[in-house]
């Protein structure tokens, strides 16, 4: 891939107010995977096409829930972590093509508006696409462009602060050092044109 997912913590958190994440590198690949709860709680609340992919699927962190859940999931990344022959190497932001199911993943920080686009025209009409993204998200100039073109039909907001471990290391994030970010559940419908509307869940 020609970008570099490549960023420290520093530059990205402490412009966001979370000190707690101002020294350190952050992961070469922008590695932050979703606490699973994160989607129990949506998968309570919203349903999904039996075909789901995952295009930044790390471990299977969240991959493995939909299984669970009975979806069957597409895993792919631009890296293969566990070499265990159940994730695809693909680069989504160069992927050509269609997908006929929904699309559910927690995209690298640097390029969300970039996969949520992609996700937008690669999905067909009436599908889905679930993003895990900080609620700062909603802000700037460019994604409020993105906003008016293809409005998310829900936003789902969390009562209970969920986390995004660097490198999938949830043991040590369950230790307090959690991220003091946001995140929530913004879905879109491909061809939705409503205002959105947002939900909390606990």
């Amino acid at each position: 891939m020609s970008k570099d997912w490549t960023g420290n913590n520093k530059s990205i958190f402490t412009r966001n107010g979370a000190s707690n994440h101002s020294d350190g590198e952050r992961e070469t690949w922008d590695y932050y995977a979703t606490e699973p709860k994160a989607l129990e709680l949506l998968l309570e609340k919203e349903t999904f096409n039996e075909h789901i992919w995952e295009p930044a699927c790390g471990e299977l962190h969240l991959s493995n829930v939909l299984e669970n859940h009975g979806y069957n999931v597409r895993n792919s990344d631009i890296i293969d972590r566990l070499q265990n022959g159940k994730i695809e190497t693909i680069d989504f932001l160069k992927y050509e093509g269609k997908w006929e199911g929904d699309i559910i993943t927690n995209p690298p920080y640097k390029y969300a508006k970039d996969f949520v686009e992609k996700a937008l025209d690669v999905v067909t009409m009436g599908h889905k696409v679930a993003m895990f993204l900080k609620l700062t998200f909603l802000e700037s100039q460019a994604r409020r462009e993105l906003f008016d073109k293809a409005p998310p039909k829900l936003l789902y907001v969390s009562t209970k602060r969920l986390q995004c471990a660097k490198n999938g290391d949830f043991v040590t994030y369950s230790k307090g050092t959690g991220t003091a970010v946001a995140y929530g559940w913004y879905i879109w419908e491909k061809g939705f044109t409503g205002r959105p509307e947002i939900v909390w869940f606990n």
